[in-house]
């Protein structure tokens, strides 16, 4: 299977971020992906709750859910968007943090809402509360391609191993993790973290990610770390993009999973215990 990762440097304007994904993504199928991915809030990366309230959607109305599932129809191909911020109906107001996955027919096959929340003190000056502005999902998802079994995650995820140890215990075969990682957090465990992914569940980890300093209507501008990353079962990482946006290329040997799993068979080792 070829496969494409799309890093982006979006900005908090979704309708001029739509084109620059587009025009990435038919790069991406030009150059013979089959399955491709982009990260997390692929529609907007925005400080300011009171500007997303103006120019976030609900799935329904959301132009780039729209659009990337018109590209991926008239290509045919796979295509996991990593997460859109989206409106809800929940009382209080808060967003959505939602993947999806897209078949080629333009389908929703699965999609999944961020579980855990990016609620940290990185420093005296770095403050995040995700929290306050989306809502967390309760519900883990495992969706079957055409060529593998998806396990469906986002970002912040990537700290909970319990969440990708069920999901490979379900039947996974292949990791998501589309992100918008820090450059303190990233430079510390990103790298580190999506490899142990990898090892303790034998599976694909593949983690398209936001990179840069993202452009702000309000000037308040935000920097995401890069380095979308595609790792094998085995825990070798077989993709860095380093921090330019841009399309990366990967190939996905179903066969290594099968033979990792048989080499350290940590899934069926897993044992049952009592305690603390």
């Amino acid at each position: 299977m070829q496969g494409a990762i799309l890093q982006l440097n979006v900005t908090d304007d979704p309708a001029a971020n739509l084109p620059v994904t587009r025009a990435m993504l038919r790069e991406a199928v030009a150059g013979g992906a089959q399955f491709v991915l982009t990260p997390e809030v692929t529609n907007c990366i925005s400080t300011s709750r009171s500007h997303q309230r103006e120019v976030l959607q609900s799935e329904a109305e959301d132009i780039t859910l729209a659009g990337l599932r018109a590209e991926a129809r008239d290509a045919g191909i796979w295509l996991l968007i990593g997460s859109l911020g989206l409106k809800t109906d929940d009382p209080d107001g808060r967003f959505a943090n939602r993947s999806f996955l897209i078949g080629p027919d333009g389908g929703i096959v699965a999609s999944y809402d961020k579980i855990h929340m990016f609620d940290v003190q990185i420093s005296e000056t770095e403050t995040w509360r995700e929290s306050d502005g989306y809502r967390p999902g309760d519900r883990a998802v495992v969706a079957q391609a055409d060529f593998a079994k998806i396990g469906m995650t986002v970002c912040y995820d990537v700290r909970f191993s319990h969440l990708y140890r069920a999901l490979a215990q379900a039947g996974a075969q292949v990791l998501t993790v589309p992100a918008a990682f820090s450059p303190v957090t990233g430079a510390a465990h990103w790298h580190a973290l999506l490899r142990a992914r990898a090892i303790e569940s034998g599976c694909f980890v593949i983690a398209p990610a936001q990179t840069g300093t993202h452009a702000s209507a309000n000037n308040k501008t935000r920097d995401t770390y890069g380095h979308s990353l595609v790792v094998d079962p085995w825990g070798e990482v077989q993709v860095d993009a380093g921090t330019e946006p841009g399309v990366y290329n990967f190939t996905l040997n179903m066969e290594q999973i099968s033979s990792t799993r048989q080499r350290v068979p940590s899934l069926a080792n897993a044992r049952a215990f009592s305690g603390p």
